[in-house]
């Protein structure tokens, strides 16, 4: 026995789900009730109640409608669910282990091009063949990316969710639907023990054309699928750790309605001693007072400051080579990655920017996880700060160190208080050190960063 009561298809409009459902129906003791929480009607088109529940009902509490519906029929009990459809039930069927899950799926340029012509002709069902309205689609490639984007980022969320809450789900394609064995396998997966003979023969395939048939621009499609990554050949990889929000190293202003939302390396004191010239910091924040104060402190703007990645690596280095590492785990660094740290100093400055060189290198191996070395604050890559900031709240504003002084100038203008006295940088003894080849190996190991924020070469230094 599989211990499911109820079932749920995850699927999108047009990869044959109401194929499915008639084939579902056909199996003695599963009733299959279509898209139960479409925003716009209850089961079917222009259907706003059933088993006593209205739409209004159904706002008030999702769920009391899968009860009707067991308590009405008895036996199995599912529907179809969409990626546009209630959220609410989405986290309450993952959350329930008795609701089996099946994933439907097709490809997305036949699923996207089915849709367009279902709605030029109107005719989402064919019962009949002779009632069969033909039309051709138009391709449109920013149309169809934007649907590839939701469909795919929809089954990472899914996948993620199975994964979380250590479930498997039924997994089928378009093609698998027409297959008799198949959907006996869906049966003995719901743990129910009819079966059946034959495909329903109800519904009836509306456009079996192949897919250049099907659209007036063949060939502006092609072209829009071939720039299409679809391997994602050039997505980075990313086995950096997450980040948590970090919340109790935020500080605020104690009189004027500022939250700094520090990235670990980048310019935190310089910032932090403008802000106090306001009267004053509050800090050691948790998630309760931090709440407090953005409910005390009305029209409250929270902001960050991003550093060049070389920059931050350099001071990443210069604590490494302070208090900032014990000394084993600056020995271990300096055996195994190369790292010099000399502890009267560095002999020539190609002395001093080869072992730079050899910490960035470090700091890639360890941002892959490829060292046994936690990766810390001050190194970790600004993109994963600013995701773990949004654990919480993301900022408000992300300003840059090169433009602090524009940056805070704007932010004081609106919240209209004055700006105060913001002390110069002090200089970092990287401008000596800096060639391309440092420029190289930073930009190979903070890739997302360069990427993410728009970095170009350290200050025009590159040399």
């Amino acid at each position: 026995m599989t211990g499911f009561d109820t079932f749920v298809m995850f699927a999108e409009m047009r990869t044959g789900s109401n194929f499915l459902e008639s084939n579902l129906n056909a199996l003695d003791g599963v009733t299959c009730f279509g898209e139960l929480f479409n925003p716009h009607f209850i089961g079917k088109k222009d259907q706003t109640e059933m088993f006593g529940v209205t739409l209004a009902a159904r706002e008030a509490d999702p769920m009391s409608l899968i009860a009707a519906a067991r308590s009405a029929t008895g036996g199995m009990v599912g529907f179809r669910w969409f990626h546009d459809h209630d959220p609410r039930v989405f986290e309450a069927v993952m959350a329930n282990r008795r609701c089996a899950k099946i994933v439907l799926t097709r490809n997305p340029v036949e699923s996207y091009v089915s849709l367009k012509i279902a709605q030029a002709t109107g005719q989402w069902k064919l019962t009949n063949p002779k009632n069969l309205k033909q039309a051709k689609a138009r391709f449109d490639a920013a149309e169809f990316e934007e649907h590839l984007e939701t469909v795919q980022g929809f089954q990472i969320a899914l996948l993620n969710a199975l994964q979380v809450s250590g479930q498997t789900a039924f997994y089928l394609d378009y093609e698998d639907i027409q297959d008799v064995g198949v959907l006996n396998g869906l049966a003995s997966y719901l743990g129910v023990p009819a079966r059946i003979e034959a495909i329903d023969q109800t519904l009836t395939v509306q456009n079996p054309q192949i897919l250049t048939e099907k659209v007036t621009n063949p060939a502006a499609m092609e072209q829009a699928l071939a720039r299409l990554d679809r391997f994602n050949l050039s997505r980075t990889p990313n086995f950096e750790p997450r980040r948590s929000a970090a919340i109790p190293s935020f500080i605020a202003s104690r009189e004027t309605p500022l939250l700094f939302m520090p990235v670990r390396g980048a310019p935190e004191k310089r910032v932090v001693d403008w802000l106090e010239a306001f009267g004053g910091l509050e800090q050691n924040f948790v998630q309760k007072s931090l709440r407090q104060w953005k409910r005390s402190n009305a029209g409250h703007r929270s902001f960050t400051v991003l550093r060049h990645p070389v920059d931050r690596a350099w001071s990443a280095f210069q604590d490494a080579r302070g208090s900032g590492l014990g000394q084993e785990q600056r020995n271990v660094i300096s055996r195994v990655h190369g790292v010099a740290f000399p502890k009267q100093g560095y002999a020539s400055v190609g002395d001093e920017r080869d072992a730079f060189i050899a910490f960035l290198r470090f700091l890639k191996r360890n941002l892959s996880g490829q060292t046994g070395f936690k990766t810390a604050p001050g190194w970790a890559t600004q993109t994963a700060v600013l995701q773990g900031f949004a654990l919480f709240n993301g900022p408000d504003v992300v300003l840059r160190e090169d433009r602090l002084q524009e940056g805070l100038n704007w932010l004081c203008s609106e919240l209209g208080v004055v700006m105060p006295a913001l002390r110069g940088p002090e200089p970092s003894g990287l401008d000596a050190l800096m060639t391309d080849e440092i420029e190289e190996v930073a930009r190979d190991t903070y890739q997302r960063d360069y990427m993410g924020f728009g970095f170009g070469p350290r200050n025009g230094q590159a040399a």
